[in-house]
C-alpha cells in the first residue's frame, strides 16, 4: 500500500474536546495531508475543519473511521454503504460485528485498528 497517498477520510463520531481521541485523529490527518468530513454530536470547527451534526453529501471517500460505538453506528450503516469507501476502520470501542459483515458483503475492507496508530507507524 502507498503510505504517502492523500485519503480522504470521514470521521464518524467527531469531537473538538482536544481530549478526544476522535480530535487527536482530526489534528493529525490533517497534519498528514488527509481531506477530513467530520460529523459529530456539536456544530464547531476544529483547525480547518467543520464539524457537521448531519450526514453529509461527499465523494472520493477513501477510509471512514469510527468513533461511535455499536449501538450508535446503526443510524449510519446505509449512510456509510452510499459513500463506496475502501475501508472502513473500527477504533477501539467501536468495533462491530454486523457492520463489518455488512462491509464485507459490499465489498469494503475493515480493520479493527487505532488510526493514531496508523498515522504514527506509516500504516495509514
Amino acid at each position: 500500500m502507498n503510505t504517502t497517498e492523500k485519503k480522504k477520510t470521514l470521521i464518524l463520531g467527531a469531537s473538538a474536546n482536544p481530549q478526544r481521541y476522535s480530535y487527536l485523529a482530526l489534528s493529525r490527518l490533517r497534519n498528514a495531508g488527509h481531506e477530513v468530513v467530520a460529523i459529530g454530536r456539536k456544530n464547531t470547527m476544529v483547525e480547518d475543519v467543520q464539524i457537521f451534526t448531519e450526514k453529509q453529501a461527499c465523494s472520493d471517500i477513501h477510509t471512514v473511521t469510527l468513533y461511535l460505538n455499536p449501538t450508535h453506528q446503526e443510524e449510519y450503516y446505509s449512510y456509510i454503504l452510499s459513500l463506496h469507501p475502501k475501508r472502513i476502520i473500527f477504533n477501539p470501542g467501536a468495533e462491530n460485528e454486523t457492520l463489518q459483515k455488512i462491509a464485507a458483503e459490499n465489498n469494503i475492507a475493515t480493520m479493527d485498528a487505532c488510526t493514531l496508530v496508523l498515522l504514527s507507524t506509516g500504516q495509514y
